[in-house]
């Protein structure tokens, strides 16, 4: 059962339907709150289950209804004022309704790296203790207690945490449009280290975790670039035939970008991937966003 049937949803959820496990067919199932995405459902033969993250009530037909699930959902955006703003209510109420029968084999719950807010730039492994900076990374670390304490319970229960998550053929997967613009980045002295995964290796590592992943486990769902933010953007320019974004320092920053890019910029570090590639046993079809981009 795929939790968040969006982009890398359905990436799942296509990989399931082509490849399936073995010599045992696989039914994908998908929680959809919205009765008209059936016939686009039943097109990619994949199982609409009706229910609302947020309305408990709803969802307790999932209960006992699947052997595996994977929970993309994001943590819900609280109302202005609201005093319990760093909870994740979703995932609270999806792990209610799974305990109400026999617990599935299995459960992904598919996090964020900006859980350890920044770092520097240094390396980070998945055993580095959290220090989120950020409201959105606050409730994601909220979700991933949840998922862990379900786990004292009897559920093998793993959680993967995604950097930026870009491809192709994914709407704003790519820094064309941003380059375009002509937004700046930071200078050399300034910049921050970035993370990569291509939605196509996210994908296959949520199906690896499902199957593969141990109990209690976090993996950095991580590509092996090894970039800073603006060369990022001049790698993407470089292959697009455009023009490299103007640099400007971290005070010019201050008052020249939005509050939404300058949080980004504001967090440095670099994902081990070596947990991925070892347990899960993942060989990106993408190693870096060089082959990415031009895929």
């Amino acid at each position: 059962m795929i939790v968040g049937h969006g982009d890398v949803g359905q990436r799942v959820s296509r990989l399931l339907v082509t490849s399936g496990r073995g010599r045992q067919a696989v039914q994908a199932l998908a929680l959809s709150r919205n009765p008209e995405r059936a016939e686009q459902l039943h097109a990619q033969a994949v199982r609409p289950l009706w229910g609302d993250l947020d309305d408990p009530d709803s969802l307790r037909r999932l209960a006992g209804i699947a052997t595996r699930v994977l929970h993309l959902a994001p943590p819900p955006a609280p109302a202005a004022g609201d005093e319990h703003w760093w909870l994740d209510t979703r995932t609270t109420a999806l792990l209610r309704a799974l305990r109400l029968r026999s617990l599935p084999r299995s459960l992904v719950y598919a996090s964020t790296s900006g859980v350890y807010g920044d770092c520097q730039g240094q390396w980070v492994s998945e055993t580095r203790s959290v220090a989120p900076t950020t409201a959105r990374a606050q409730r994601r670390v909220n979700a991933e207690l949840a998922v862990r304490f379900a786990g004292r319970s009897g559920l093998r229960a793993s959680i993967l945490r995604i950097p930026g998550i870009y491809a192709p053929d994914r709407e704003g997967g790519t820094p064309r449009t941003r380059l375009l613009r002509g937004t700046a980045v930071l200078q050399s002295a300034d910049d921050v280290y970035t993370n990569h995964i291509h939605a196509d290796d996210l994908a296959r590592a949520c199906l690896l975790a499902l199957w593969r992943g141990k109990p209690q486990r976090i993996y950095h769902a991580s590509d092996d670039t090894q970039l800073k933010m603006g060369d990022y953007f001049d790698l993407a320019a470089d292959l697009y035939g455009l023009d490299r974004p103007p640099r400007i320092s971290r005070e010019q920053a201050q008052t020249e970008l939005p509050a939404s890019l300058l949080s980004f910029m504001s967090e440095s570090r670099r994902l081990s991937n070596q947990r991925l590639k070892r347990e899960l046993r993942l060989r990106l079809r993408y190693p870096t966003v060089t082959e990415g981009l031009q895929s």
